[in-house]
């Protein structure tokens, strides 16, 4: 079936918006212009990065599907090890560093993908405060594992992973992952959960396998994670099991929440603000964190639905305002 016209437009103004994006990221690093802080400001976009993808992943969970989870911390240490464990297979192999990054990102995405729909399968038999209770003890059966594992430094630091991941490839994968979560969530699949969400009786009356669905979308919102774990892995180059406890799931949830729930562009926009802000304010140490929390209870309060709220932003849309706007202004002024 041939593309509307329209959507290709669309996908053609946004690509423009995002290379605009990364010009100006590229011009603000390698002018200088920033001096000794040119590192330290670019390792802030390189997190709030790999976080947009762990973020938006996990909104496919809690704002497309409906459901709570609290375990998503799991999947992203999943893949985190299985990709470091790849790329340190794979080094010496005399591949190019991109190409390892790529293969060692699917295959912890994939293991964390069947990590999800392994846990899915019993666990989204249940729904609301029991599916997040039964989340939370799979991500600390995880961790636990990770903690008794030699391979992955038992319980201590897993260090020496290569450092494949900068600033100007996380960007570009971190765009990819998430125009594909959009796709998912526009798809057929996207439509079906969402229904689903809306009314689980009714869904499953019509016909609809609601348990494939449901588990389908949690592995998905898996493999994302992993693959956003296998970033903060060989962007840090070492990591412990306990990084990923259950106060990262819950610092995670937070910033899907205060994005908005259902809104994708929310989650970017949350994840990329709520995990630069500690690093913003660190020479306020004593108050950063202080500041956070002010902060979420005031989003909270004033926003509850979050700051998007379900809406999501399009760059196509507000470029048709402002032109409509200005052909306004020229009829009148003619």
């Amino acid at each position: 079936m041939k593309m509307p016209k329209k959507y290709k437009v669309s996908y053609l103004i946004n690509l423009l918006g995002l290379l605009v994006l990364y010009g100006l990221a590229v011009l603000l690093f390698e002018s200088g212009v920033l001096g000794t802080s040119t590192t330290y400001v670019k390792g802030i976009f390189t997190t709030a990065c790999y976080t947009i993808v762990m973020v938006t992943s996990l909104n496919l969970v809690v704002g497309v599907m409906g459901e709570f989870s609290l375990g998503h911390a799991g999947f992203v240490s999943v893949g985190a090890y299985v990709s470091a464990l790849a790329s340190n297979a794979l080094s010496g192999t005399g591949m190019p560093n991109l190409l390892v990054l790529l293969i060692a990102l699917v295959i912890g995405g994939i293991a964390a993908g069947i990590t999800g729909m392994l846990v899915g399968i019993p666990a989204l038999r249940l729904r609301g405060d029991y599916l997040a209770i039964v989340t939370v003890a799979f991500a600390e059966i995880i961790r636990v594992c990770f903690c008794n594992f030699e391979f992955t430094g038992g319980g201590k630091t897993m260090s020496g992973i290569a450092k494949l991941a900068d600033f100007y490839w996380v960007y570009w994968i971190t765009a990819a992952c998430v125009a594909v979560m959009f796709m998912f969530v526009r798809s057929r699949y996207g439509r079906t959960v969402k229904s689903i969400r809306e009314d689980y009786i009714a869904a499953a009356a019509s016909g609809i396998n609601v348990t494939y669905y449901k588990v389908f979308t949690f592995a998905v919102a898996a493999f994302f994670a992993g693959v956003g774990g296998g970033l903060y892995a060989h962007y840090m180059t070492a990591m412990i099991p306990t990084n990923f406890n259950f106060n990262y799931s819950a610092e995670l949830l937070s910033e899907v929440i205060i994005g908005g729930t259902g809104s994708l562009t929310g989650s970017v926009i949350g994840a990329a603000f709520l995990s630069a802000l500690p690093e913003m304010m660190r020479q306020f140490s004593t108050y950063r964190m202080l500041a956070y929390s002010v902060i979420l209870v005031l989003v909270m309060i004033f926003r509850p639905g979050g700051i998007f709220g379900t809406w999501e932003f399009s760059l196509t849309g507000l470029l048709m305002k402002l032109s409509g706007k200005g052909n306004k202004a020229a009829k009148e002024g003619q």
